[in-house]
């Protein structure tokens, strides 16, 4: 790995090596002790092993699951659940585990590879190698840290390469939507074109190979529609609050998911899509209107954005703070970054849902006050995070104010109106 670091990079490598070898090790252990009553009631590893395995041998007689409620992914989603049959001799768990680790280590050297370089830093690799255990177990059982490395590679080659940036955020978006995301605060001209079209390119490309390889790719879309209101999601909590003040709605397990049924339920889901379009006009708006970009504002804009679809969407799962700590680590590798207090609340939101779920899941079921208030403390760091996040992003866009100051004495002794400048470029 230091191969590829500049010199002052390789000095800092091996603190950070061995705090990712115990962190992951330490990540390892509590996967292979699952049941352990301290983690709640266990059944992390379910996912992969039952869940996953069932739809890879679906996928193993070349089509995808049609009619699971379950299945919700893109096409993408297909090859990356299929790839553990690569390592034979091995269960699918164990594969599927190594794969999950060997992404998480190509997402620490690129994060490594930026941060070294002169003017950045190293603090994007430390934030993702001790924030991700903040999550105990869940990143090794779920494949969010492989979507997480396509958005992460796909912004840190923007700059040298618009292309390949595209291209990584297709493929991540092929897989789970949200890295397409990662493209919005591309600087206008001739880069956001070239990202976005390697970024159509590639997306039709795999399509169109996935579509002939498999059947009944585009399943999936019937399953997203009758999706409700998750209890960890802001709306959840919402419900929560009032389950306990004696609303006569409950729990159920549907579409993957613990989601309310009752009165008011559809009400509050269609609030939560449309404070998603209310984000999407928002961050269109801050597009149109930025007239100042720095090297940082790729990154900055994509936490921004995922951000705020996280906090509005009907769904906010555990592993969803795998996307945001990789977001967040990127904006760290630059010291031009508005972001630095987000990531903060980033990291303190990722710690308190490791609390919710698996530890105290059960209270968050049973709408009890504990669960109630885990929740409270949880969705309210992610809001008030993405506000901020918008709110800085926006700021730094506006034009820079230059005032030029007296240089003699004859100015001083007779000064004449200052003028204003407004710098309107783009810097990159």
């Amino acid at each position: 790995m230091s191969a590829y670091l500049s010199p002052r990079g390789r000095s800092r490598l091996l603190p950070l090596a061995a705090a990712w070898v115990a962190t992951r090790a330490l990540m390892l252990w509590l996967l292979a002790h699952d049941n352990l009553s301290v983690l709640g009631s266990g059944g992390v590893s379910r996912e992969a092993s039952h869940l996953y395995f069932r739809w890879y041998e679906t996928l193993s007689h070349g089509t995808y699951p049609v009619g699971d409620r379950l299945w919700q992914y893109p096409p993408g989603a297909g090859p990356v659940l299929l790839s553990p049959g690569l390592l034979p001799g091995l269960t699918y768990l164990q594969a599927f585990v190594a794969l999950t680790l060997l992404a998480d280590a190509v997402i620490v050297l690129a994060l490594a590879r930026a941060g070294s370089r002169p003017g950045r830093s190293l603090r994007g690799a430390a934030l993702w190698t001790l924030g991700l255990p903040l999550l105990l177990h869940i990143p090794l059982a779920r494949y969010d840290v492989q979507v997480t490395a396509f958005a992460v590679v796909s912004l840190l080659a923007l700059k040298r390469s618009p292309r390949v940036g595209g291209a990584f955020a297709a493929l991540g978006a092929l897989v789970k939507v949200w890295p397409a995301l990662v493209l919005i605060g591309t600087p206008r001209g001739r880069t956001t074109r070239e990202a976005l079209t390697a970024a159509a390119l590639t997306a039709v490309t795999l399509l169109t190979v996935l579509a002939t390889a498999f059947s009944d790719p585009f399943d999936f879309l019937r399953q997203q529609g009758g999706r409700g209101v998750q209890i960890e999601s802001l709306g959840g909590t919402v419900l929560g609050f009032a389950r306990h003040a004696g609303w006569p709605g409950s729990v159920r397990y549907q579409y993957g998911a613990m989601e309310f049924v009752g009165p008011y339920v559809q009400t509050v889901a269609t609030l939560s899509l449309g404070l998603t379009a209310v984000s999407f006009a928002l961050l269109l708006l801050w597009r149109v209107r930025a007239r100042h970009w720095t090297a940082a504002t790729p990154y900055d804009a994509a936490l921004a954005a995922v951000l705020m679809f996280t906090v509005t969407s009907r769904v906010i799962s555990p592993q969803y703070m795998v996307w945001l700590l990789g977001l967040a680590a990127v904006c760290l590798t630059s010291r031009h970054t508005t972001q630095r207090p987000v990531a903060a609340l980033v990291v303190a939101a990722t710690a308190v849902s490791s609390v919710a779920y698996p530890a105290l899941y059960r209270e968050v079921i049973d709408s009890t006050w504990t669960g109630c208030s885990l929740m409270l403390i949880r969705n309210g760091l992610l809001a008030t995070a993405a506000v901020l996040s918008f709110t800085r992003l926006w700021h730094s866009g506006l034009p820079v104010l230059v005032v030029d100051r007296p240089k003699n004495d004859a100015q001083k002794r007779n000064p004449r109106p200052l003028p204003v400048v407004f710098r309107t470029g783009h810097g990159h």
